[in-house]
């Protein structure tokens, strides 16, 4: 198991290394920042689809102009996050069905990067939520993440697991409240 990338500083280095062709330095630079640049891309573009799609686009422009970034500039953060976000722009400018006029912010999001230290008290706290979503059972589980993190609606989560619509609203709100419960100890 691979130790955890924490720092702007590690970032920094594992882009420097990116620069000169190490592969698994990128593997962990991926590792370490995709959700983030991946939630920057969702709140511009709002489907998960588009959002994959930048974020594979923007982490092939990293990797290939890894040389360009200057530490003395910006951080690694939001040096990436500003490839990512306008590669989610540049998508949102093509796709009709995502309008830049629902997301007048999206801009916010590289303003919004935490420090080093809220970044680490943020992955303490997702390594929490993840320990509480084990907890659940499977399909639950599954529904959760569908909703919230996907975005799927009631509907899409009925037909996708073949339940009506009310059992869906249950297992959610019965699932958050577990989750709560589950955080709060």
């Amino acid at each position: 198991m691979q130790p955890t990338v924490r720092r702007s500083e590690d970032l920094s280095r594992l882009l420097g290394a990116c620069a000169d062709g190490d592969r698994e330095a990128f593997a962990r630079l991926y590792q370490a920042s995709s959700a983030k640049l991946y939630g920057i891309a969702l709140r511009i573009l709002r489907r998960s689809d588009l959002a994959e799609e930048a974020v594979q686009d923007a982490y092939v422009r990293i990797w290939r102009r890894a040389s360009d970034f200057d530490p003395a500039r910006a951080s690694a953060v939001a040096w990436m996050a500003a490839i990512a976000r306008n590669r989610a722009l540049d998508i949102a400018r093509l796709k009709t069905e995502a309008p830049l006029d629902d997301a007048p912010n999206a801009g916010d999001a590289i303003l919004d990067a935490p420090s080093p230290e809220a970044e680490a008290e943020l992955n303490d706290e997702l390594r929490r939520l993840a320990a509480c979503l084990e907890e659940l059972e499977s399909d639950r589980r599954e529904a959760v993440l569908l909703a919230y993190r996907s975005g799927w609606s009631r509907e899409e989560l009925a037909a996708r697991f073949g339940r009506p619509v009310g059992t869906l609203k249950t297992w959610l709100r019965r699932s958050l409240m577990s989750l709560r419960r589950c955080l709060e100890t």
